[in-house]
């Protein structure tokens, strides 16, 4: 039985499997339980967890997803790296749906959503660069050998969902010169950075948003088949770049915790 991994995969819109061959687990935290059941394989010669961010029934919608109990589940499994694909809305119109941006920023716009283990006592952790730059590295240079439009940097907008931005927001949006938007992109970051784990996105264009081109506006619907006619193609480069990520961490994810007295234990 597998039931440790060095690497964590979150599946977002669509894609709600990664691994054959996989042992399936039942994982409980102080948050509650994560998403799903997480399976636990290989790819290639590393062992990597995986956790779809809505459920494999797409039971959880943006703002109710446990994304506490999701990250420390992955923790308690012993993964310190975490890729995370999703499906996100262009804000500028160079970038089409099919292309793969790796954002190197964030902008939180949500609300009411628990975004922090550290209820008490005084932790706070940088932020300013909430992507591993490792991560980050690997994931775009993988893609840029496939046939991938790739985008190395970017602002992801975290919107709070579940409904899509009116026009008006979207063009405030891309006003302000932010490149993509999302639904679920925090706290998941900065829950991996409060629990030291790299992070990096892997975000899959499947529309524009709804100021940058004329139109009636994208659906769930058309977001969910986007996705799925290019889930192989995302599953396969996940794969790829679990590959590329190093067995040593030499980023500074590992130490965003150094020298920060926690008020509880961290598994």
């Amino acid at each position: 039985m597998v039931n440790r991994a060095d690497i964590g995969v979150i599946g977002g819109s669509g894609f709600y499997s990664l691994l054959e061959d996989a042992e399936e687990i039942d994982v409980t935290t102080p948050y509650g339980p994560p998403s799903d059941s997480i399976t636990v394989g290989r790819i290639g010669e590393r062992t990597v967890a995986f956790v779809p961010r809505h459920g494999r029934g797409h039971t959880f919608p943006p703002h109710h997803i446990p994304y506490r109990a999701n990250m420390w589940a992955l923790r308690s499994l012993g993964v310190r790296q975490v890729l995370a694909p999703s499906a996100v809305g262009s804000l500028r119109p160079e970038i089409g749906p099919g292309a793969l941006v790796i954002p190197d920023q964030l902008v939180d716009r949500t609300q009411g959503r628990e975004q922090t283990y550290y209820d008490s006592g005084a932790v706070h952790v940088s932020f300013s660069d909430p992507y591993c730059p490792v991560g980050r590295a690997a994931a775009v240079a993988t893609a840029r050998e496939t046939d991938w439009g790739t985008v190395d940097g970017g602002t992801l907008v975290v919107v709070q969902g579940p409904r899509f931005s009116t026009r008006a927001e979207s063009k405030w949006f891309a006003s302000a010169g932010w490149s993509i938007i999302g639904m679920t992109g925090h706290p998941e970051a900065v829950l991996a950075r409060e629990l030291a784990l790299c992070y990096t996105t892997l975000a899959l264009v499947t529309d524009h948003d709804a100021g940058v081109e004329a139109g009636e506006g994208v659906t769930h619907e058309e977001v969910l088949a986007f996705f799925a006619a290019n889930v192989e193609r995302m599953r396969a480069l996940v794969g790829q770049v679990v590959e590329a990520l190093p067995e040593e961490r030499a980023c500074p994810c590992g130490s965003a915790l150094d020298g920060v007295k926690l008020p509880i234990e961290l598994p």
